[in-house]
């Protein structure tokens, strides 16, 4: 597969201490490339939000690798590799919705002009153009989601890890979210990995696998 953007082989992470270790994931490999789409599926207590955490970098395996391209993960690159969408909004309330979607940016440094007009261009793609200057109290859950989306996407990582984008939001919501992320993903040539509950939204991905006994079948 050429361009890879992240890899997975044999990883493994139990919790616990001494002999009362209880195994999570005990065998996951994955290969995603630029632009694709994977949606992973399982049970509550699966391990979903296990793998995506190690996925991420924020936490390492027990055993196996990940590499994002051809390297392991680095907490120094992850800010410009991947963005970050949860199933919680996590939006600052005191800052506007271009104040949050330009927060992620300020990560590598004061924001330029061009980084502005850049996040004024996403919040138009994600349908909140008018919106920009709207605190998050001042949003609908759907709207939140969406500024969330936009910040996720405002310094062109190579990949987006979503953890049930729509679990906060009602059903017409939740699918005009799956849309917009699997469709900005597909034009910006994003590989994207969504955990989801819901089969439907799973199905818009290119490819579909289940986290069940802590392997990803």
């Amino acid at each position: 597969m050429s361009d890879l953007i992240l890899e997975a082989g044999g990883v493994a992470k139990a919790f616990g201490s001494g002999s009362t270790r209880i195994p999570v994931l005990r065998t996951v490999d994955l290969a995603l490339a630029a632009g694709e789409s994977l949606a992973i599926r399982g049970e509550s207590g699966s391990g979903k939000s296990t793998l995506l955490h190690l996925l991420a970098g924020l936490d390492v395996p027990d055993a196996g690798w990940i590499r994002w391209g051809a390297a392991a993960p680095d907490p120094a690159r992850r800010s410009r590799y991947l963005g970050l969408v949860f199933q919680s909004f996590h939006l600052v309330p005191e800052l506007d919705a271009l104040g949050n979607v330009l927060l992620a940016a300020r990560i590598l440094g004061a924001p330029d002009a061009a980084t502005r007009q850049r996040a004024e261009s996403l919040l138009g793609q994600v349908g909140l153009a008018g919106r920009a200057r709207h605190l998050p109290a001042q949003l609908s859950g759907g709207e939140r989601q969406r500024v969330a989306v936009a910040r996720a996407l405002i310094n062109r990582p190579r990949l987006l890890l979503a953890d049930e984008p729509t679990g906060n939001l009602d059903e017409h919501t939740g699918e005009a979210v799956i849309d917009l992320l699997v469709g900005l993903c597909a034009a910006t040539g994003t590989a994207l990995v969504l955990v989801t509950h819901n089969a439907a939204h799973a199905a818009r991905c290119r490819g579909t696998r289940t986290l069940h006994e802590g392997v990803l079948r």
